[in-house]
């Protein structure tokens, strides 16, 4: 019988948690994270890492695992997690991945772009130049040398502008020219189950959470984090944003507006990548578990 991987998607603060952990609970079985943001063992708050008491709930994988300190690629999550899956499989028909990081779903649910090794001191001349003369000067130059991915990156993330522009400049084609290779087949079949709300709601339940990070103590957990804030890990809302109010660019009162404000931005932009699968089974957040759980047997057994 094919192994089955189902994946939970949807955009920040929708409730992928809770879902992850009820169907793991239903099939027996462990849940991998993908999201990003959630590898660092420095950042907790912030974060929105799963509590010890949902943690105790179900196993999970790729939760705090690394430090800050330590480069940690989207080609390493692959490589290990793959690896983890392969393993858990041989004890489990069904394994739960979860995540609103959509580059590392795909990493697991598609394998990722082949790209070319590229001369370190390419990108060593884009971060110069994005210090220098900072986001503006990159979001131009990708324009020019690659203006379809210009039209899909989010231009707000140096760390993906300055990707792109290295494999640009380090091979001579277009980086987005690689991103139409034929992906890896995977051994497993993938159910992908989207999460979605009214926007309404989904901003709702963003400034509530960002309201509770506060009260948890996200202020300490970022104050003492700042002199890392350079870091890539650290280029993450509900850091960034206090940064500044500690070095006195912003009030802290501007500052958490611009949190929620951003936050918003984000699960804009993770719907939007989302709902390019046409594969997806969209489900309401507020959605019976059991009614998920049958359009997911369904899937299963249609296949």
């Amino acid at each position: 019988m094919t192994k089955t991987l189902i994946s939970v998607v949807g955009p920040t603060a929708i409730g992928k948690t809770k879902l992850a952990i009820d169907l793991a609970l239903y099939y027996n079985t462990a849940i991998i994270s993908a999201d990003s943001r959630q590898f660092f063992k420095e950042m907790t708050i912030g974060t929105a890492v799963p509590s010890k008491e949902e943690l105790s709930q179900a196993t999970h994988y790729f939760i705090q695992h690394k430090s800050v300190l330590e480069p940690y690629t989207v080609g390493d999550f692959e490589r290990e997690a793959m690896l983890k899956i392969e393993e858990l499989f041989l004890k489990h028909e069904v394994l739960i991945l979860v995540g609103g990081s959509g580059l590392y779903i795909n990493a697991i649910t598609k394998g990722l772009d082949n790209f070319p090794e590229i001369a370190s001191e390419i990108r060593l001349q884009l971060n110069q130049q994005f210090e220098k003369e900072g986001i503006t000067a990159l979001q131009e130059r990708l324009k020019i040398e690659d203006p379809t991915y210009y039209e899909k990156v989010d231009l707000q993330n140096p760390h993906r502008l300055i990707r792109a522009l290295e494999i640009c400049l380090g091979t001579g084609k277009p980086y987005s020219s690689f991103l139409t290779q034929e992906k890896v087949k995977r051994n497993f079949e993938v159910i992908t189950v989207g999460m979605d709300a009214d926007r309404e709601i989904i901003y709702n339940r963003i400034n509530q959470r960002v309201d509770m990070m506060l009260a948890n103590g996200l202020l300490d957990e970022a104050k003492s984090l700042l002199q890392y804030k350079d870091l890539n890990a650290l280029q993450t809302v509900g850091y960034k944003e206090l940064f500044s109010y500690f070095e006195g660019s912003s009030t802290l009162e501007f500052a958490i507006s611009e949190i929620k404000k951003n936050t918003r931005r984000f699960a804009k932009r993770q719907l939007t990548w989302f709902r390019k699968n046409e594969e997806t089974i969209w489900v309401d957040f507020d959605e019976n578990c059991d009614n998920i759980i049958e359009k997911i047997e369904n899937h299963i057994h249609e296949k």
